[in-house]
């Protein structure tokens, strides 16, 4: 089984429920935003996907690797999953006192128990793809915004996920730059065959580089359908107020 399949997702945080009743699928090779207003629950999504935080019911299925409620797991458990997921964070997130190879190199080495020599390999295989080999000795204060999360995607692809999480990735980038991205991550879905499930505000961006996109509105999925269909003709009151703030996508 390969993709990602979440049923019934519930997140609780003392009286408040964050997420509820979440179902999604996410098929290889298929790029979908993930979408709402801030504190939706899209990054709770993220976060229970990537087993970085608990969850109070449902299942998460990450390639056949399942994650149940309750306290999230032991690391030492979790190896099969930190090889099926990847995630880049909205700061990019790269250890300041690494260079960019040190970054990518350092989870397949130290988490999945890689050769150097094979980390290293693949790593700069990753760099070069992502147009970044030459940044390689570069620390993250030397790296533009744009470099720094070519970096992270490095990193993240690094152990070849099955499904690659990316919170609000165009927030700090110009239109040129979410245009690149756009274009990198379609390449990279389609030449790998990875899902992808992108945390965004940015309208044109999920428009223009997803397949899909579902809509989350005070925690509970509200509307889901293929990107340019849905942000086309919204049905849901929550996809018509996204589509108001259209030109501040960091909003």
């Amino acid at each position: 089984m390969s993709g990602l399949h979440v049923s019934d997702l519930r997140v609780v945080r003392g009286a408040r429920e964050i997420l509820r009743d979440i179902d999604l699928d996410l098929g290889p090779g298929e790029i979908c935003a993930l979408m709402g207003a801030s504190g939706a629950g899209k990054s709770t999504v993220l976060r229970s996907v990537a087993a970085l935080q608990a969850f109070d019911g449902g299942t998460i299925d990450v390639g056949g690797f399942t994650l149940h409620p309750g306290p999230v797991p032991r690391q030492s458990r979790l190896r099969e999953l930190r090889s099926r997921v990847g995630m880049v964070f909205q700061a990019h997130s790269l250890f300041e006192h690494l260079t960019a190879l040190e970054n990518v190199t350092l989870a397949p080495v130290h988490a999945l128990r890689w050769p150097r020599e094979k980390a290293r390999e693949v790593a700069m295989k990753l760099l070069e793809e992502l147009g970044v080999a030459h940044r390689a000795a570069a620390y993250p204060r030397e790296l533009s915004g744009g470099e720094a999360q070519r970096v992270a995607i490095a990193r993240a692809l690094a152990p070849d996920p099955v499904l690659l999480l990316m919170d609000e990735p165009t927030s700090a980038l110009d239109p040129a730059r979410r245009g690149a991205l756009g274009d990198t991550l379609g390449e990279l879905a389609r030449g790998g065959g990875r899902g992808m499930l992108i945390s965004t505000h940015d309208v044109e961006f999920a428009r223009a580089a997803c397949d899909r996109v579902v809509i989350l509105s005070q925690g509970v999925l509200v509307e889901e359908g293929p990107a340019r269909e849905v942000l086309a003709n919204p049905k849901h009151p929550a996809t018509r107020e996204l589509l108001q703030h259209r030109d501040s996508p960091a909003a």
